[in-house]
């Protein structure tokens, strides 16, 4: 009798076994499609800016505006990617000061004109607006224009927060520091007539940000 029940486990146990093997399968397939965008210590590979961000050897990317750099209108400031995108995964961790300030854009058409040929999701000190207090479309997870997070997720300033945000046919998702905070329909309102594929970058808005981890995967005909 102990025979036969080590023998039922055994073919019972092949089912849940084949599950865990599959979905690790799944997850190592998933972090294979990944492209690296900070490999060595070259920025150049994949981006092009005239702005004076800077990458160390820890894999840190660091904004440090020059004197007399100020405000987010001097879009060849911009961190732009080489590549254009349409359907995408992309995952870094940011930054910020007391008062920081900066973007993540993508499906820009035109670098010169991001602010109106491109979609911005918000990078912002957040944090230090506490619990309770109404949240816009410049608050981080926000998309501008017009659309404001769900919840404040953002780490006090000098912490790394870490933002997930996937774009797949018509929807966006946003995550911030693993909590949902924007799910957004692409065409839609305000964001109606915007590219659907382009450029990505990060906002220089004349005030420094540190970035690392930046990694993205193309969903295209996923």
């Amino acid at each position: 009798m102990k025979f036969e029940n080590q023998s039922f486990m055994a073919i019972a146990g092949r089912p849940m076994l084949m599950l865990i093997l599959a979905l690790g399968a799944g997850v190592a397939g998933a972090e294979e499609k990944f492209t690296d965008l900070l490999p060595g210590e070259e920025l150049a590979t994949h981006w092009e800016t005239a702005g004076n961000w800077s990458l160390d050897k820890q894999g840190v990317v660091s904004l440090t505006p020059r004197d007399g750099e100020k405000g987010w209108s001097r879009f060849d400031a911009y961190l732009w990617s080489k590549e254009q995108y349409r359907d995408f995964q992309i995952e870094f961790d940011y930054a910020v000061q007391p008062s920081g300030n900066s973007g993540f854009y993508f499906h820009v058409g035109d670098k010169a004109k991001p602010v109106s040929d491109g979609i911005e999701v918000q990078i912002y000190e957040s944090h230090a607006k506490g619990p309770g207090k109404k949240l816009t479309d410049h608050d981080s997870g926000g998309v501008i224009p017009g659309i404001p997070p769900t919840s404040n997720a953002a780490k006090p300033a000098g912490e790394w927060n870490h933002f997930d945000i996937t774009v797949q046919g018509k929807t966006l998702t946003i995550k911030l520091n693993n909590e949902t905070v924007n799910v957004v329909q692409l065409g839609e309102g305000r964001l109606a007539g915007r590219p659907e594929t382009g450029w990505i970058g990060f906002q220089d808005h004349g005030l420094p940000l540190r970035l690392r981890k930046i990694r993205i995967r193309n969903l295209q005909g996923e």
